[in-house]
């Protein structure tokens, strides 16, 4: 049976993102009562989603190319029309630590260039988020609050929060964080310093199919399937707040 014929590209994504989750937390459960230490269980999660997700999308569209995480780059991908960005576990670390939600699935679809569908799957959270169907952005209330980077929080957002009188949110996954802007958990998710890009192509996908901004930190816009697979920098946060944000980041980065 040809899988294609029977699923859309957002159709296989999502189910991708969702069975590579349950294989997740099965890890997770499995080793909870062991002796493995986190990075051995993040290393093991790393493993098993990729080689599902990549079984998934091979077989349903096996002329596509696949851009991973946990796998060496192809510079062959530059000259595929569909390309998949996948990031078969996003917060490898907040995933080996017991009780954190904040870790996610990424599967991404480039299309001639353009990044045409994504999904960001949060297995701890029971909750799955497709750029095909996003949910409504809910009304914004309370003082304005950044997500940032847990481990490496850029400078630019300490400053950008200080001319915001904003507050700095600390959580892992790019996925994660862009979803809390999403959900209006936060208002702004900010990072600077550099990403691959499967850290943040699902993410951007879901994110201006729900209507949010999203772009580098200077407001261009964002690129994805380059060699090398690299962001610079990225913002992402509420339309009615695009233009004092990035005015923010203008005035808080040094000028030459």
């Amino acid at each position: 049976m040809n899988v294609r014929s029977l699923l859309d590209d957002a159709s296989v994504a999502e189910s991708a993102a969702v069975a590579a989750g349950r294989a997740l937390l099965a890890v997770r459960s499995a080793l909870a009562s062991g002796s493995e230490n986190g990075h051995e269980v993040g290393k093991l999660g790393d493993q098993r989603s990729h080689a599902l997700l990549t079984e998934i999308l091979a077989e349903a569209f096996p002329g596509d190319s696949i851009l991973s995480e946990e796998s060496a780059d192809d510079p062959k991908r530059l000259q595929s029309e569909r390309v998949w960005i996948i990031d078969p576990l996003d917060g490898t670390r907040e995933f080996g630590e017991h009780g954190r939600t904040d870790w996610a699935v990424h599967v991404a679809l480039v299309r001639g260039g353009r990044l045409t569908e994504g999904v960001v799957a949060t297995p701890a959270l029971g909750r799955s988020f497709s750029a095909a169907d996003p949910p409504a952005l809910p009304p914004r209330s309370g003082g304005l609050r950044i997500a940032v980077s847990r481990t490496r929080p850029p400078a630019l957002a300490a400053e950008v929060g200080r001319r915001l009188k904003a507050t700095l949110v600390p959580m892992g996954s790019a996925g994660a964080k862009t979803m809390s802007v999403l959900l209006g958990e936060t208002d702004v998710y900010l990072h600077a310093g550099g990403q691959h890009e499967w850290d943040s192509a699902a993410p951007v996908a879901v994110a201006l199919a729900a209507g949010l901004h999203a772009s580098r930190v200077d407001g261009s816009p964002l690129a994805y399937n380059r060699f090398p697979a690299w962001q610079p920098d990225l913002v992402v946060c509420r339309p009615e707040l695009s233009d004092i944000v990035l005015q923010s980041i203008r005035d808080a980065s040094p000028h030459p």
